[in-house]
């Protein structure tokens, strides 16, 4: 496997010459100040790729080539964006950039509650608070449906931490839910948030696994042509936000979408944290039987509690058996002679990783912490034989 680093190249407070003191090889990064639709130019990919390899790295995957929104609501004639979508592909493949990795969540990408939970014996963690997130639905959006999604445990804490909040309280939450889009360009005050989701009313699940399919319809041949492979994200959290279908949750899920379009080309993303976030999914198990698959790995863990909440944990706790899933991805590469990129996905701030004020759950220590638990654990498995 490939030890990788997420950069966010020109918005990252941390530099290529530090990650490369981690002892990664490979970068894992896009081109966000592009807008969402737009095509990637040649010269930008070719700057920004050789830029990587003055440094020492190799570009190894793409993270990534985001989906405009109007693609996921099926909305209009929407021949441009897709050609646009496959010049990006032709620009990066002509580069030598082939691995895409994507998500297919409406609106939203990751969301969390709190973006510094402390964590025992110092430094803090991301974590999505049920409650909160309830009290954000219920109160600040005005969506009284909501209250289906939540445990009653969650609805009485949600009404009390309402009661309580300052504006001050109000104003983080909202900054939190929206810190988990890194290279969007859409940022949502309560009024604007409102406008969006209007955009979306009668999106239910069968139709944005009907666009997605459209959307995979139109690029798998594209980057089968081109030598590609794409791996979509799971959802993050692995359930529905703001009464918007997430479908990219569970096993059934996984099925539909490589079935949708059966090809090599048409791959998965392994996020150990979006997906053990949900209760039901057994992680070895689904390593094992997605692996052949999986063109890409994000290793992090999570702890869970009953009403829905979780937090990030350390790489090698929380709930997830991360030596299992790991033994079953090198069991993948040596079977199919294939190396799969993985990078170290989310870390707790820790030490002086607070004062560089990085992306939310890209600290510098943090993930290298987490790096070098997971180096260990493929070097321990190799030594007995994985």
């Amino acid at each position: 496997m490939i030890e990788s680093w997420r950069w966010y190249g020109p918005f990252d407070r941390i530099t290529l010459p530090e990650i490369a003191q981690t002892g990664a090889t490979g970068i894992v990064t896009a081109l966000h100040e592009i807008p969402y639709g737009e095509v990637w130019p040649r010269e930008v990919i070719a700057a920004r790729n050789a830029e990587i390899k003055a440094a020492g790295f190799d570009w190894v995957v793409v993270e990534s080539l985001p989906i405009h929104e109007r693609i996921k609501r099926g909305e209009g004639d929407l021949s441009q964006l897709f050609a646009n979508y496959r010049q990006s592909m032709a620009h990066l493949a002509a580069e030598g950039v082939t691995n895409i990795c994507y998500n297919f969540m409406p609106l939203l990408d990751w969301t969390r509650t709190d973006l510094a939970a402390p964590v025992a014996r110092g430094g803090s963690c991301l974590r999505f608070e049920a409650s909160k997130m309830a009290a954000f639905e219920l109160y600040m959006l005005g969506r009284a449906e909501a209250e289906a999604d939540y445990t009653p445990e969650a609805l009485q804490k949600a009404a009390i931490w309402h009661q309580q909040a300052t504006e001050a309280d109000k104003d983080t939450l909202l900054h939190s839910i929206m810190s988990g889009l890194p290279g969007a360009y859409d940022r949502y005050d309560i009024a604007g948030l409102k406008a969006a989701l209007q955009g979306y009313d009668g999106l239910d699940r069968a139709a944005l696994r009907s666009n997605y399919k459209r959307f995979l319809d139109e690029v798998i041949p594209a980057a089968e042509d081109l030598g590609m492979t794409f791996g979509v994200h799971p959802d993050d959290p692995p359930r529905d936000i703001l009464g918007l279908p997430r479908i990219v949750s569970d096993a059934e899920d996984i099925d539909f979408i490589l079935n949708a379009v059966d090809s090599p080309a048409n791959g998965l993303t392994f996020c150990t944290g979006s997906l053990g976030a949900n209760p039901a999914n057994d992680l070895p198990a689904l390593a094992r039987r997605f692996a052949p698959r999986v063109h890409f790995a994000h290793l992090r863990n999570v702890r869970k509690d009953p009403d829905g909440s979780f937090e990030e944990a350390a790489h090698l706790e929380g709930d997830t058996d991360m030596v299992a899933v790991i033994a079953a991805l090198l069991a993948e590469g040596t079977a199919s002679g294939r190396v799969i990129p993985f990078r170290p996905d989310h870390g707790h701030e820790l030490l002086d990783d607070a004062a560089r004020g990085t992306h939310p759950g890209y600290p510098l220590v943090g993930r290298l912490r987490g790096l070098a638990e997971l180096r260990g654990v493929m070097a321990g498995l190799r030594y007995n034989g994985a």
